[in-house]
């Protein structure tokens, strides 16, 4: 039974910076993708964040690019989003999610290609 249960959502002021963390059990392919989504508030969709694969590569969508950083604790088997210099537009649920596929890096924020999601930790920059 995969779980991944988030954390480290705050309410910070805008400059601020926080780290959320994605905590997955019961997930043990060699090969896969990972990656943070978040819904903005009032929004329908999840918008793709940060992407990673287990060979390294990372995907960053276009409004966090520069500010944000994803990596991995393969030894804990965590998976952590670094937020730096947070603005009001990046408030809203976020999510991890994983998928035991390699998907090409330029797929990373594809949100339907993922098959096991968090349930979500907020984020509020006001």
């Amino acid at each position: 039974h995969v779980q991944l249960v988030e954390s480290g959502g705050d309410s910070v002021q805008p400059g601020g910076s926080l780290r959320l963390s994605c905590a997955v059990e019961g997930f043990t392919s060699r090969s896969f993708s990972m990656a943070w989504f978040r819904r903005g508030t009032g929004r329908r969709a999840r918008e793709g964040v940060a992407g990673f694969r287990n060979d390294g590569q990372t995907s960053y969508g276009d409004s966090v690019q520069g500010r944000f950083v994803i990596s991995r604790d393969s030894a804990q088997n965590i998976l952590y989003l670094q937020m730096n210099d947070l603005r009001p537009e990046d408030s809203g649920m976020y999510y991890c999610a994983a998928d035991a596929q390699y998907w090409p890096s330029t797929s990373l924020l594809r949100e339907n290609l993922y098959a096991y999601w968090g349930q979500g930790t907020q984020v509020t920059v006001s």
